[in-house]
């Protein structure tokens, strides 16, 4: 019955047409033996009947095989050519989701546990800052410094990568003064910044962004990174902010050896390090500005590039002016 119902149409079409001409020889032509009408009608039934009869049995050779594999725990979709049955697909898809179901579960197991980690690696990292303090001989201990502020880094990077990689419920938008998130900002570069003797020119005006106050200051820090990383001699960064009506926009120049016009437009893709290796002085993962252009994605706020090769780079942040929705 179902091989009947699927090829319905099919099988009415050939039966008017079988009809049509029975009609056709029985009525206009007169002069037609009727013996040789029932014989072609024979042949043609006997015809029919076993295309008929070996489709069908393929057919429902195909549907046994079909509901055999319905009964297996794997995709099926590959073993049909063509299918139009919807279970297959429903098939599929609820093993699918059963298997990203158990994969989110274990990306949120592995992520708890890095996040746990880092809030616990921290302490012993503090009493290592104050045991380095004690250190009488200053090359070792300035030496230790350096690498003990770069770890503090690193897990603050580790800590804003599990919330940017997690759920929607660690973004916390609210109004937020600007220069706040500058200032924390360089206060967790202050190290690197004096160490380089960066030179830093502001001219914020206190305004005010809706963003995430922690998300925004991981961004900064990595562009201040980034800034330090390829200075000149003479280290200099300038970040200032201009407003108009629909946005605001803070931009971090920095006049070092900038990026290569061939590297520009893959600097957001993960891992990509470039053709710059900083001197051999500094070894970069190439994940640090992807994160930055994932979290600006989900804050909702646009990044733009400018930058010549010798001559520096100027990244700006662009904060739409939302504030009508906070207030409905």
């Amino acid at each position: 019955m179902k091989y009947l119902k699927k090829y319905e149409k099919f099988l009415i079409c050939i039966l008017t047409i079988f009809v049509a001409f029975n009609l056709y020889f029985i009525f206009l032509l007169t002069n037609i033996r009727l013996q040789f009408l029932i014989y072609l009608d024979s042949l043609l039934g006997v015809c029919i009947s076993m295309f008929l009869g070996i489709d069908a049995y393929f057919f429902y050779k195909k549907e046994k095989e079909k509901k055999e594999y319905l009964k297996t725990g794997d995709y099926i979709f590959q073993q049909f050519e063509e299918f139009e049955n919807k279970e297959i697909i429903e098939h599929d898809f609820q093993i699918f989701q059963e298997r990203l179901n158990e994969q989110i579960d274990i990306n949120q197991d592995q992520q708890d546990f890095i996040t746990k980690w880092c809030h616990e690696i921290k302490i012993p990292l503090a009493t290592a800052c104050l045991i380095n303090e004690k250190i009488q001989q200053m090359d070792v201990k300035d030496q230790l410094k350096e690498q003990l502020e770069k770890i503090k880094q690193y897990l603050n990077a580790a800590l804003v990568s599990c919330k940017v990689q997690g759920t929607f419920d660690d973004l916390q938008v609210k109004k937020t003064k600007l220069e706040e998130c500058v200032k924390s900002s360089i206060k967790n570069n202050r190290y690197f910044l004096m160490n380089h003797q960066v030179e830093l020119q502001i001219d914020l005006h206190g305004e005010y962004v809706y963003s995430d106050p922690q998300w925004l200051i991981y961004i900064i820090d990595q562009i201040i990174a980034n800034a330090i990383k390829y200075a000149k001699e003479v280290p200099y960064i300038h970040i200032w902010s201009c407003q108009t009506e629909n946005e605001v926009k803070l931009n971090i120049q920095d006049y070092g050896e900038g990026i290569k016009d061939f590297d520009l437009p893959r600097i957001f893709e993960r891992g990509y390090v470039g053709s710059n290796h900083h001197n051999g002085k500094y070894k970069s993962t190439g994940m640090g500005l992807y994160m930055v252009r994932l979290m600006i994605q989900k804050l909702g706020h646009e990044i733009t590039v400018t930058s010549k090769e010798n001559e520096g780079t100027c990244i700006c942040i662009s904060f739409r002016n939302i504030e009508n929705y906070f207030n409905l």
